[in-house]
């Protein structure tokens, strides 16, 4: 598989899940596929070897971006269910 390809599969995993509709609740309980988690791991773990390659390296940044994404919005609805 191609980092283009990987990245895509995660793109749109969270993209069906938004597009899908969402609530707070739900945000809070998202989670990536086993796949999705099993290669992040695998370049976490190349990374900290040392084998990452530089296109490994751009789909390690991607995950990291999106990882980011995905914890501000759980932040967010956090601060939602609290106010109910």
């Amino acid at each position: 598989m191609t980092t283009s390809v990987n990245t895509a599969k995660v793109y749109d995993e969270i993209i069906d899940f938004i597009a899908a509709g969402t609530t707070p609740q739900s945000v809070v309980n998202f989670q990536l596929s086993d796949s999705a988690k099993a290669r992040l791991e695998e370049l976490v773990y190349r990374h900290k070897t040392g084998e990452l390659t530089p296109e490994d390296k751009r789909e390690l940044d991607h995950f990291l971006t999106l990882e980011h994404i995905m914890r501000l919005a759980k932040a967010k609805a956090h601060q939602y269910l609290n106010a109910e």
